[in-house]
Formats: C-alpha cells, structure tokens, sequence
C-alpha cells in the first residue's frame, strides 16, 4: 500500500470515535417513517419474526398496534414482556418494564413508538431513554420514528401541517442509530389505507383525513423523511471514505465548491455560485486558498474579507485553507468534502507561463471525475502579483536596506581575497541573499541577487571596475550565480512566509485559548467586562463596549463611550445580524457592531472602535474575533443562568424559611397558648380549688407566658440583627453577674435542676453589651432546661486566659444529637426534629449572632461521659484604670 492509499491518522481516529457500530453496546435499527400508517411496525415485526427464524432470542418489549389485525397478527410467536402498572392523578397506566426487560436475558427486544413520553413515575421522562440504558447494557433494539418526532425538523413540519408534536427524539440518536430503515409508501396509497380504516379507526380516521392527513402535507412529510435518510447515508458514504482512504469523490450527493481568489471582481463568480445552488437545491462551498505571498498585501486581505462576507450572505459556507500549491490544494479539499462541481471564473487577464497549464486545465487533467464548470467574469481587476510594491514606502525601504547590506559585503569581500580566492569570495554573496530574503521579503532578495552578481563582476572580474569580461567563463559563472541567488531567495522568503503564517496561526490560537480561559470562570457580567477591557481590547487594538439587555429586554452600554449608537445596536440584536462600519446595513456608524448569539438566545452585542492597525480586517483576525464573541455569548447566557439557578435558590430559601416559621408559629408558639388558655379555664370554672392549687396554676401561667414571651422575643430580634445588624452597647461588666441576672430569669424554667457557678474572685471585666449576653447565657439555660432531665445538674465557669474571656455552661444530659454540632446554630434548627418540646429553634442562632457580633465565638461538644458543653469565647482587653478621686467621688 502506498503512503497516499492509506487512512488520514487524525481523519481516522475522529471517525473511530465517532463510529456508533463499535461493538462495545448493543445495536439500535430504527424503522423511519413519513408518517403514522405507512407500515413501520408492520415491517419492525417482519424483521423481528426473520431473525428469530435465525436463531436470535427476541421479545416483544411493548408494541403499540393501534387496533390494526395485520398488526395484531405479527404479534403472534414472539415472546411478550410484562408491561409495568404506575398510577397517576387516581388513573392505572401501563408501561414498558426497563428493569423486566434489563433482567430479561433477550438478545433484541422489540420496543415501539421511540418518541414516546413515559407516565409520571417511571425511571426515565422519555422512552428513548429507556432505549438508551438497554443499549448500554449490551441489548438491541429494534424501534419505529416518524419525521415529526426528529428535534432539527419538528418546527419544519409544524409549520408544515400546523400542529407542532410535543414528543421528540434528539438527532444524536438518530444519527448514532447502527441501521435506518425508511418505510415508504407514496401518499395516495397511505390515504387509500386510511379511508380502508388499517391506519385509524373510523372515528378517528375522518379527523385526521380533515387535519393532518391531506395530500399535500403527505408529499412534504415524505420528502422531509427521504432527504433525512440521504443526509444519514451521506455521513455514512464519508466515514466509510475516510476508513478506506478512498481519495476519489463519490457523487452520491451534489455539493458545489466555488473557487476563488483574493479578487474583489470574484463576487460576481460568488452570485453565479449562489444561483446555481439554488438551481439544483444543494449546499455549496466558497473555497480560497491562502498562498503564503498573500498575506503581507492589505489588497489582497481586504478582498477577502468582502468575499467571506458575501458568500456567508448568498448562504454558502466558506472556507480558507492554506496551501502552496492552489490546484493540489483545490483538490485535496473538494475530494475531503466529496464536492461534486468544482466551480471556476474563466479569464484571459491572467498571464501565464507558455508550458505551464492553466489552474482549470491542470485540475481537469488530475482529477476527471470531477464535474468542473467555468464561468465568464467581466471585468476583473489585474491581480495582485507577489513583487507589486503595495506598501511604497516599507519596499523603498527594503529595497534601500538591501543596496547598504550589498555595499557592506563587496567591502568584505575585498579584505578576504587576501586569504581566499575568488571562488570562496562567491559564497559570501550567496549567504548575503539568503539573509536579506529572510529579513526583508522576496523583492529585496531578488535586488540583493542582482546586485550581487553586479557586483562580483564589476568589482572582482578582470578587468576590474568594468561589466566587460574577457573569459566567457565567467558568463556562465555569473548565470549559475544569478539562477542559484534567485532560487535561495526565493526559498527563503517561502519559508519566512510560512514561518510568520504559523506564527500567526499560534498566536490566534493562543489569544483564543487565553479568553476561553479567562471566561470560563467568569461568574459576573465585571468580569465579564474586564475580560473585554483587559484580554480583547488589547488582542485587537481597539475599544470595545458591551451592550447588553436589562430586565426590560432594552439594551444598556456597560461604560460610556462616545461611540456607541444604541439604536445601531438595537438592530444588530433585533436581527441577529452585524451592522455599522464596514457592513452593508447602517454602515454610516462610527463603530462596528457584533451580535453576541448563545446557544439559547442572543445575550448582547458588541460593539468595537479600532484604535489602531485593523487587526481583524484579515479573514484570520475575523475568525478570531467571531470566535471571542462566541466565547462572550456564551459567558453571558452561562451567567444569566447562574443568576437565573441563584434568584431560583433564594426563593426556595425564603419558601422552606417561610414554611418553618408558619409550621412554627401554627405548632410551637400555639402550644404556650394552649397551656395558658387551658390553666385559665380551669381556675374560671374551678370553684374549690385551694390556695396553693391556685398558686400552682398562677405558676404555671407565668412560666408558659415567659416561654411564649422569649419565643416570640427571639423571632423578633433575629429578624432585626439580620435586617439592621447587632448595635451593641458595650460597657465594662463582671461575667459572675451577668450570669446571675440570667440564671434567676430562667430560675422557675430550671427547676428542679441544680445550677452550679464556678468564678474565681480575680476574673477580670470583660467589656460586652450586658442585656445581649445576658439574653445568650438565658437562652443556652432555657434549651438546658428542656433538653436535660429534672435530676440535671448545669455547671457554668468564668476562665481568663491570654486575650479571651471563657464561659463555659456544661449540663449532664443526654448530649448532643447525631449530625454537625454547627447546624444547631442555624436559625429554626432544633437537636430533635420531631420532638414534643417547645421551641421554633432561634435560640442557638440568636446566640451565635450576638456573640459573632462581640467578635467571638461559640461553639458546642460534646461531653464525658454524656451531656454537652456549650464554649463562649469573647475578645478581652484589660480595663482602663479609674483614678483614686473618680473612685470617691
């Protein structure tokens, strides 16, 4: 096998993977249809009896048959699956059993209508993907799909019959399918079978003949199905071209390539192209081929971009490839897309070398297989020719350089033909023009041969000082000198063109590569912007402003700037199409204004002012600056749905915030309220109740009133620190009494529990706000008292150590509960959700905040060997020191 009969590495690599029929899963055959009726079960059930015929274990996973005999009829002989029952809004409905048919053992299973969307309660929303995990368990699966069910056609059809179906496939399953049948059937015959009633019953069948089923929707469907099916068989036709590294084109579907060149006068050849296309009603292609000498001519850069704007306009897709030869390259790319017209203008204003063919008859003669058609241009421009002067002053420039490089080496030379003879003294001539060819471009390389050889004769041939020469040797020795200067020159202004080509070309994929990273993580439109101001405003040289739309959907310019027409803007977004400088629509603009199209819907516009050199007029710089809007759309739709999934978030929170406090309110703050109005009741109609019965009641009407009191008080004050923030009022305090004042609060709420104070004599003042944490030591005391029982003892400890102030309240109760210590103090989280205790679960939560807003900490553990320890750590200064006479005074 040669080198070019075999498989492109990279081609064939994206194909393998890429090819669906690896054997790593099981194989979906999909029976595609125009329509329902024209026989995609009938013939799924054939196929099904014929490989159960062969051996091959098949099963009836669920078939619709619509009341159809024929139908009914094939259903016989194969094995049928257990449909599985779900019931929903008080209904029975029976489904397909994925986890019966995963456990069945069945080498293909029968599973009809693909599209088809499962009740609510199954595994899977859709039935395809209920395929899809059998697939993946190595099962196959035989299926059926109308036209209208396809994702990319299901507006094309809605608008087609005027009812758009709400069930859909996605198009990768369809095109990832091992095998597609199209089930056929012309539509006179289809309606013949409706009107026999084999496609719906009668009451149905006069609908549908009404609504869907007239003739001409019939002939668009069908067509719609047959053109998808080529499009499959097409993709297929090329993996299989790519696999077997067949290079010749295989015309099973026209595609037209126009080929042009860097010429404004080749649009009118882009409107022949355009008309053709759409004469024949297939896809063409605008194809350039980048010559490296193309590339230093602004002309020739600006051509081009007019010509990719018009061909993307006509709706053609156009493409720049880079080459060194235009016919091999035409070639290589036509056969790579299967192109079956190569479209080209037929000119006489171009000179060519008498035994070099024309670019048309070269790739007649290579490639015969290939239809080519050649058009008449009028009029067209004299090409740009590589050795034209497009810039004057840089060439004179050049030109100038090369004549002082020239001078500077005959004078070198002079000094060595002392050492060497004059032979040797030629090849510093010859590195002279490899040197300025690399530097200075292909002109000054030609000047620099011609005068080198100019040189070397008149300097260095006898006579000297003259361009006479007396041994004709020296004439062939001046033409061999000549021919190789040229040669090297060239060479080496080829290679300095490539080199700055793949220069270029890895610094547009690395400018791309840095924005793509630097808005991959952008989570905010600011740094969205800073990207723009700080990545792609530089990138290009110039200024550029986003706009984008604001809850009203009106656009709004992110920054001031002079430039920027919000009404140009407005119809860039509305049309989704560029406008302003240098288009075709509002072009009076200062500015060049790009849409920013998402994935989902536009996201913005762009609008840009270059500043400088026009780093995006060139087809590369255009592309790369496409590519950054992209990149911005799709920064900005990612972050409208960030905003989207947070606003989302924080309605939750605040309805599972608004849910707990109702439940609480309704349970926890009901139940004080209950006790207190069933205590007064009792003492209203309980006349012979003694005094200390009645005190008893009083007692604990008061101690329900203060858990009430200290709930709602609570709930309160949370919800003011959150909205206004803690004002605290601090003055300097000795813990042991705030821890008294607080412990004979909650003194009826602790009985009969012991209460242990442990402060040494020397603690140090502690500079706190004295009613707040008072409030924290009452509310940690009052959940001791309803999570600890009657026999409990509650420890509470002062310690002073380095800057911080400890208070420790410790009981001997049942601890803490399984889970995060830290989660107790969330607002409306308790240790025992389910608990009879009282309580809406601020208090740890009211205590955090407060002691958080002293700058300290608190924190619960748990303690040996049972009970739990709440720990208070507060900042500690020492206390400013009172003179002797403020202390008498």
């Amino acid at each position: 096998m040669s080198p070019d009969d075999r498989p492109d590495p990279d081609e064939l690599l994206q194909v393998v993977g890429e090819d669906p029929h690896r054997p790593r899963r099981g194989q979906l055959k999909i029976f595609f249809g125009a329509c329902a009726g024209v026989g995609k079960t009938y013939a799924m059930l054939k196929a099904a009896h014929q490989l159960q015929s062969e051996g091959v274990a098949v099963a009836i996973g669920i078939v619709e048959t619509h009341g159809r005999q024929e139908t009914v009829a094939l259903t016989q002989g194969l094995p049928v699956l257990a449909r599985k029952e779900l019931r929903h809004n008080g209904r029975v409905f029976t489904e397909f059993d994925l986890d019966g048919a995963l456990a069945s053992g069945y080498q293909l299973l029968v599973v009809d209508e693909l599209a088809h969307s499962n009740v609510a309660g199954s595994r899977h929303a859709k039935r395809w993907q209920d395929v899809e995990e059998l697939l993946d368990a190595g099962i196959d699966v035989y299926t059926a799909l109308n036209v209208q069910h396809l994702d990319s056609l299901n507006d094309v059809v809605g608008g087609i019959v005027g009812v758009r179906v709400r069930e859909t496939v996605p198009d990768r399953i369809f095109d990832r399918a091992a095998d597609v049948v199209l089930v056929d059937l012309p539509p006179d015959d289809l309606l013949a079978r409706l009107n026999a009633g084999k496609v719906y019953l009668a009451p149905s069948a006069a609908q549908a003949r009404q609504n869907f089923f007239r003739r001409g929707n019939l002939i668009a469907l069908r067509e719609l199905a047959l053109r998808r099916v080529a499009d499959r068989v097409n993709a297929d036709v090329h993996i299989y071209r790519i696999s077997h590294a067949i290079r010749t084109v295989w015309p099973t579907r026209e595609l037209l390539m126009v080929c042009v060149s860097a010429d404004a006068a080749q649009e009118a050849l882009i409107r022949e192209g355009a008309r053709l296309a759409q004469q024949l009603q297939t896809p063409w292609i605008v194809l350039h081929v980048d010559l490296p000498q193309e590339s230093d001519h602004a002309k020739a850069q600006e051509a081009l971009v007019r010509l990719a704007a018009s061909a993307q306009h006509a709706g053609a897709e156009f493409a720049n490839v880079a080459g060194q030869d235009v016919a091999h390259t035409i070639l290589a790319y036509a056969r790579q897309r299967n192109a079956t017209k190569l479209i080209m203008g037929n000119t006489t204003a171009r000179l060519t070398l008498p035994w070099r063919p024309r670019l048309a008859e070269r790739i007649a003669r290579t490639n015969p297989e290939m239809g080519l058609v050649l058009l008449r241009i009028d009029a067209v421009q004299r090409p740009i020719r590589p050795l034209e002067l497009e810039q004057p002053m840089e060439q004179a420039k050049a030109l100038s350089i090369a004549t002082l490089v020239c001078v500077a080496t005959t004078l070198l030379a002079e000094q060595l033909l002392r050492f060497f003879d004059l032979s040797n003294v030629i090849m510093l001539f010859l590195i002279t023009v490899v040197f300025i060819a690399l530097r200075l471009g292909r002109l000054a390389g030609v000047w620099a041969s011609l005068l080198s050889v100019a040189f070397f004769d008149f300097f260095f041939v006898e006579p000297r000082f003259s361009f006479s020469v007396t041994d004709t040797q020296y004439v062939f020795t001046f033409g061999v000198m000549l021919a190789v200067a040229l040669i090297i020159g060239q060479l080496a202004a080829k290679l300095q063109a490539e080199a700055r080509a793949a220069r270029d070309g890895e610094r547009r994929a690395s400018a791309l590569a840095r924005v793509t990273r630097d808005l991959a993580g952008a989570i905010a439109l600011e740094q969205v912007l800073a990207v723009c101001r700080d990545t792609i405003e530089p990138l290009f040289e110039m200024q550029a402003v986003l706009i984008v739309p604001d809850s009203q959907n009106q656009l709004v310019a992110t920054r001031h700037a002079g430039f920027v027409e919000l009404s140009v803007a407005q119809w860039a977004f509305d049309h989704m199409e560029q406008a302003g400088h240098g288009t075709q629509t509002l072009n009076a603009a200062t500015a060049l204004y790009l849409p920013l199209k998402g994935p989902m819907a536009p996201r913005g516009v762009l609008a840009v002012l270059p500043s400088g050199s026009l780093s995006f007029s060139t087809p590369d710089g255009r592309r790369l600056l496409d590519a950054c809007c992209f990149t911005l759309a799709q920064a900005l739709e990612r972050i409208h749905y960030v905003e989207i999934a947070q606003d989302t978030v924080l309605r939750m929170e605040g309805e599972k915030m608004r849910n707990t406090l109702l439940s609480a309110v309704s349970h926890d703050l009901r139940t004080p309220l209950t006790a207190i109005r069933g205590l007064a009741e009792t003492l209203e109609h309980s006349k012979g109740l003694s005094e200390a019965e009645r005190s008893d009641i009083a007692r604990s009407i008061r101690v329900e009133s203060d858990e009430l009191r200290r709930q709602v008080s609570n709930l309160l004050d949370l919800a003011r620190m959150q909205s206004e923030g803690v004002k605290l009022h601090k003055e300097w305090h000795a813990l042991g009494e705030i821890v008294g004042i607080a412990v004979a609060r909650c003194a009826a709420a602790l009985q009969p529990r012991t209460v242990q104070t442990e402060f040494a004599p020397d603690l140090p003042l502690v500079e706190v706000d004295g009613v707040l944490m008072e409030r924290v030591v009452a509310n940690l005391l009052d959940n001791a008292a309803k999570y600890t029982p009657p026999a409990s003892t509650i420890t509470i400890r002062g310690l002073h150590a380095g800057d911080a102030m400890y208070l420790l309240i410790s009981d001997d109760g049942p601890g803490l509960p399984s889970g995060d210590p830290e989660r107790l103090f969330e607002a409306f989280t308790r240790g025992q959700k389910e608990s009879s205790i009282a309580g809406v679960g601020l208090g740890l939560g009211l205590c955090r905040t407060i002691v958080q807003a002293h700058g300290g900490a608190i924190s619960a553990k748990p303690r040996v060997p049972h009970g739990v320890t709440f720990e208070i750590r507060l900042p500690w200064r020492a206390a400013p020191q009172i003179d002797s006479d403020e202390a008498h005074a």
